[in-house]
C-alpha cells in the first residue's frame, strides 16, 4: 500500500505539507511525491535505519523521575518539516527584533529601570520575580548582552500564522538534537537532498564558538573556553558533551574549576592550573556560585560571580538573564519592543491573559475549560493545565493555585497547532501537532538565527503536548526555496 494524500486527514487544522484539498503545498510537492511512492516495507526500513543511526550515534535524552534506565534513545520521525525560505526570512527578522529588545530590557532592569519609572512594566511584577538576581544590579555585560543564547518556541495557528509561545533565556536546550536530526536524515533519505536546496544548520557550533571567543576578557589568540555542566545526571548532558566536542572545548563540572585570590577562574589539569576566559554555563543561576546564590550548591564554583563582576571571565548566558524567561514577562514583550525600539512587533505573541490583572483573572476562572494555564517559571510541559482535557478536580485545584498567587500564572486560548505528516508505528502516515524552537545567538553587533530549529512533535494523536519529557518526538526542519 502506498500513501494517497487525498485520504490524509488534515482538514481541521493548518497542515504544513498538505492543504485542505489534499494536495501538497508548492515547496512540498517533491517531498510528498517521494513519500507517496514508498510502500509499507520502505517506510519500515527507513524507520529501522533511523533508529539504528540514533543508537550508533549515541543520541539520548534523560527523563527524570523514572525508576528504569534514565537515558532514552532520541525519538525521531523520518518525515521532515518544510518551511519556505521567504517566510523564514520574516520569522528571522522577528526573532532578531525580539531578542534585541529583551536584552535592552534585562540591562535596564539591572540598572536604571526606566521601563518601570515610565509606567510600562509593573514594579510589582519585578518584586515578585523568581529569576531577578539582586546580585547583578549595577552590572552591564559586554555590549549590554545578557541572553547570548535564546531559544524561542514558535507555533502556527489554524491559518498558518506563526506566533511566539514563549522565550527560553536561562539555559535553552535542544540545539544538539536539531543538528543530529539533520545527520540522521542524510543517512536515511540521502536521495531526498538531491531534490532540495536545504539551508544548512551545521555552522551552529562554529557560530557559538566565535561568539564565546569574542567575550574573552583577555585579547589573546587562543582564549580558554569551557562548557560547564551539572554532570551526567542532568537531562541535557548529551547536549553539553556534544557541544563541547563540536567546539573543541573542555567539558567541565564545578569541581574542575577554582577561583583564586586574584579573582580569576582556573581549570585543574594534570599540568596544573590553566586560566579560563569564557564559560558556557549550563547550570541554573541558583547553583552557579554558592558564595552568591545557594550556599548548599555542590554543582557550581565558589567565587564565580566575583570573577565575573571583576571582568575576569565571560559567562554565557549572563547570570540574571532569566528575569525575562518568565511567562508573565513574556506577556509584556510587545510593549517592551515598542518601548525600546519604537517598532511594532513582527512576530506576535499568542493572546495571553495575565492573572495578576483582576479582569483577566475573572475571565480565566470563568473560562478555564477553554484555556491553557501556565505557571510563570516551569518548563518542559510541567505544571500546565489544558482546560479541555482536564478533570473538574484538576481545574478546581488549578483555580485555587491561581487565586493563591495570581502573579504566577498566565492563560492562553487552546490553539489548534499546525500538523505535519508523521510516521505512526512503522507503516502509516498521519498528521501530528508540532512546534518549533529556533536558536538565536546575540553577540552585540551581529545576531545569528539558525536556519529552522528543533521541531518537536506530539506523537499521540490529537495531543498538543510536544515536550520530549512528556513523550513527544522530533523532526528535521528544512528551510527551502519555494520553487525548489
Amino acid at each position: 500500500m502506498t500513501i494517497d494524500w487525498h485520504n490524509y486527514q488534515a482538514s481541521e487544522v493548518y497542515d504544513e505539507l498538505i492543504n485542505k484539498k489534499g494536495t501538497p503545498r508548492l515547496a512540498g510537492q517533491k517531498l510528498a511525491d517521494y513519500i507517496a511512492q514508498l510502500d509499507e516495507q520502505d517506510l519500515e526500513t527507513a524507520k529501522t535505519a533511523a533508529d539504528a543511526a540514533i543508537k550508533e550515534m549515541g543520541i539520548t535524552f534523560t527523563v527524570y523521575g523514572e525508576n528504569s534506565t534514565i537515558d532514552r534513545a532520541w525519538p525521531f520521525d523520518i518525515v521532515p518539516r518544510l518551511i519556505e525560505k521567504q517566510e523564514w526570512d520574516q520569522v528571522e527578522l522577528g526573532l532578531k527584533q525580539r531578542v534585541k529588545a529583551l536584552n535592552l530590557f534585562i540591562n535596564d532592569l539591572y540598572n536604571e529601570q526606566n521601563i518601570i519609572k515610565d509606567g510600562i512594566f509593573p514594579a510589582d511584577l519585578l518584586d515578585k520575580s523568581q529569576n531577578f538576581r539582586p546580585q547583578c544590579k549595577g552590572i552591564t555585560p559586554a555590549n549590554g548582552i545578557w541572553a547570548h543564547i535564546c531559544g524561542s518556541d514558535l507555533v502556527r495557528d489554524g491559518n498558518g500564522q506563526f506566533y511566539v509561545l514563549e522565550d527560553n533565556l536561562r539555559v535553552p536546550s535542544g540545539v544538539s538534537y536539531m543538528l543530529e536530526n539533520r545527520s540522521v536524515m542524510k543517512r536515511v533519505f540521502p536521495e531526498l537532498f538531491e531534490h532540495y536546496s536545504v539551508m544548512p544548520v551545521n555552522d551552529y557550533p562554529s557560530q557559538l564558538f566565535d561568539l564565546l571567543v569574542a567575550l574573552s576578557p583577555r585579547k589573546i589568540a587562543k582564549p580558554e573556553v569551557v562548557v560547564l555542566t551539572p554532570g551526567v545526571y542532568n537531562s541535557a548532558y548529551f547536549e553539553h558533551s556534544y557541544l563541547a566536542q563540536e567546539m573543541g572545548c573542555e567539558l567541565v563540572e564545578g569541581r574542575d574549576l577554582v577561583v583564586e585570590d586574584d579573582d580569576c577562574v582556573y581549570m585543574k589539569t594534570i599540568y596544573g592550573l590553566t586560566r579560563v576566559d569564557v564559560i558556557y554555563r549550563r547550570i541554573d543561576d541558583m547553583f552557579l556560585d554558592p558564595e552568591a546564590f545557594n550556599p548548599d550548591s555542590m554543582l557550581g564554583v565558589p567565587g564565580l560571580m566575583r570573577a565575573w563582576r571583576a571582568g575576569n571571565v565571560g559567562l554565557v548566558n549572563a547570570p540574571g538573564a532569566g528575569v525575562a524567561d518568565d511567562k508573565v514577562v513574556y506577556a509584556y514583550v510587545p510593549e517592551i519592543i515598542k518601548y525600546y525600539l519604537d517598532e511594532e512587533v513582527i512576530l506576535p505573541n499568542v493572546p495571553t491573559y495575565k492573572c495578576l490583572n483582576p479582569q483577566d483573572l475573572d475571565f480565566v476562572i470563568d473560562n478555564i475549560e477553554h484555556l491553557v494555564v501556565k505557571p510563570a517559571n516551569e518548563s518542559g510541559g510541567y505544571g500546565l493545565l489544558i482546560g479541555s482535557r482536564s478533570t473538574l478536580a484538576e481545574r478546581q485545584q488549578c483555580i485555587a493555585a491561581i487565586k493563591a498567587d495570581p502573579r504566577n500564572y498566565i492563560a492562553q486560548p487552546i490553539l489548534n497547532l499546525s500538523t505535519v505528516p508523521t510516521l505512526v508505528g512503522d507503516k502509516q502516515i498521519e498528521p501530528r501537532h508540532v512546534d518549533l524552537r529556533p536558536f538565536i545567538l546575540s553577540g552585540g553587533e551581529d545576531t545569528y538565527v539558525t536556519m529552522g530549529g528543533l521541531t518537536r512533535v506530539a506523537m499521540v494523536k490529537g495531543s498538543l503536548v510536544v515536550n520530549s519529557s512528556q513523550g513527544g518526538g522530533s523532526k528535521d526542519t528544512w528551510i527551502v526555496e519555494e520553487n525548489a
